[in-house]
């Protein structure tokens, strides 16, 4: 008869740990006694960089550039990429928290993020070789799938970092100014497609849309930035030391299993974090609803031309930016919770007005549109800074990986919502009330989450 199975005595026991210990206990253990501007503000150009895959790729140009006419019909090319990038959601959910966990037993998060980055920058380059042709639709969806995929797992290790360049009395001012640099670096490398390769019809670098040069500049262009400001992270960060909560190196496959039981004892002693992940599952689907279908509603509803869609995709990031550094502070003085509940407030608000105005015209969608944006950032800011300060020591790659999990699990959410009430009522414009309810059913389960978090000293 074989010996009972030992315990994992390597698992921390969360009994009667209020945020604040554990934020302490975090600190004490990895993070810096003081706030060194230097590591702020080069983890802060990873952010910075990051735009150039969140905004030019997914959001604004190359995603645009592959349900265009020239590679084939339309409604076909639009539900090849949502099955392309489902696909990309489903290998996120299985593989991010394993990925995550065994970063922090490594105590290798930095080199990680350092391989999951220069895997998107060269995805991102190989786009180059995409051209306007039905012929070249599966390699452009492959590398936005692969690309997606390997962003999220770079992302999680980025934001286990968080506790490596900040205190607990200046987390949430850290997390809003990295949010900050994302939006700041996503005006700045606009403004350079729209006036390098887009505007006019030959932008300044002269060249032309002759073969989808312009859009292919573009993504090139958009993986050198990347790689560029990936590099500061790298040098000027420390090392995770894997410290904080010792566990025994497992292999890829038994990791599922002590996932598994991990989650099972966070159900049990923090079951206010398994709660707050499966809220801000449902709201961050919300928030990527309102950029992602944001231009598809200027242009289809208000009467927006291309080069519009991306000056308001300008100025929506100026809004956010200065928006979320802004509201940072407020994060540290009143907590996470306060600022995520006024923010998906304010954007069911104005998201409303943005659908009861709609005949309004375009001045409509520039206030109410703009009044959104103003809120997305400081709701994804005190999301991350919330889930920070209730991760036990030790955790925080394996819990970040579970945040990369939850949202991706219920990713289908936001755009399923748009399209069925698109669907009902034939008007595009009625996809904004299946964002807004999709926001809506975020914050009733935020409401009762009791991790209530006082503001916490160094």
């Amino acid at each position: 008869m074989s010996a009972p199975e030992r315990p994992d005595s390597s698992l921390p026991d969360f009994k009667g740990v209020t945020p604040t210990d554990a934020m302490a206990a975090a600190v004490a253990t990895e993070g810096p006694a003081r706030t060194s501007k230097k590591m702020v503000f080069s983890w802060g150009l990873w952010d910075w960089g990051s735009a150039a895959f969140n905004a030019v790729v997914t959001s604004f140009v190359f995603t645009v550039y592959l349900t265009s006419s020239s590679f084939g019909p339309a409604g076909t090319i639009e539900a090849q990429l949502g099955w392309a990038l489902a696909g990309a959601g489903l290998l996120i959910a299985v593989l991010a928290p394993v990925t995550g966990q065994r970063s922090d037993t490594s105590g290798r998060r930095k080199l990680w993020l350092a391989v999951n980055t220069y895997i998107v920058v060269a995805l991102t380059a190989a786009m180059f070789f995409v051209q306007p042709d039905p012929s070249f639709l599966w390699l452009g969806l492959a590398l936005l799938a692969v690309g997606n995929v390997f962003f999220e797992f770079a992302g999680v290790n980025y934001n286990a970092m968080l506790l490596q360049v900040s205190t607990p009395r200046s987390i949430g001012r850290v997390s809003g100014f990295g949010w900050g640099l994302g939006y700041v670096g996503g005006i700045v490398l606009l403004l350079i497609v729209y006036f390098g390769f887009i505007s006019p019809e030959v932008g300044l670098l002269g060249i032309t849309s002759e073969n989808g040069m312009d859009v292919r500049a573009t993504v090139l262009t958009s993986a050198i930035w990347f790689g560029i400001f990936a590099i500061p992270v790298l040098l000027f960060v420390p090392e995770y030391k894997g410290v904080g909560v010792k566990r025994e190196k497992v292999s890829f496959f038994a990791s599922y299993a002590r996932l598994g039981r991990d989650i099972a004892r966070l159900w049990r002693e923090s079951r206010q974090t398994v709660w707050f992940l499966l809220a801000s599952a449902v709201f961050r689907d919300g928030l990527a609803g309102v950029f992602t279908f944001g231009g598809v509603l200027a242009a289809s509803v208000f009467g927006f031309s291309p080069g519009e869609v991306i000056i308001f995709a300008i100025a929506a990031n100026v809004v956010a930016g200065i928006s979320t550094i802004a509201v940072g502070a407020l994060d540290d003085r009143l907590g996470a919770k306060p600022v995520i509940v006024a923010a998906l407030i304010g954007l069911i608000v104005s998201g409303s007005l943005v659908f009861f105005l709609h005949d309004g015209g375009a001045i409509v969608f520039w206030t109410a549109g703009l009044a959104l944006t103003l809120f997305v950032g400081p709701a994804q800011s005190a999301s991350r800074t919330f889930l920070a300060r209730l991760i036990p020591p030790g955790r925080e790659g394996e819990v970040f990986g579970l945040y990369a999990t939850t949202g991706r699990a219920v990713s289908f959410l936001a755009p399923a919502m748009f399209a069925l009430f698109v669907g009902i009522s034939g008007e595009a414009y009625f996809g904004i009330l299946g964002i807004m309810l999709v926001l809506l059913a975020g914050l009733l389960m935020l409401l009762p989450v009791k991790a209530t978090q006082n503001k916490l000293r160094a």
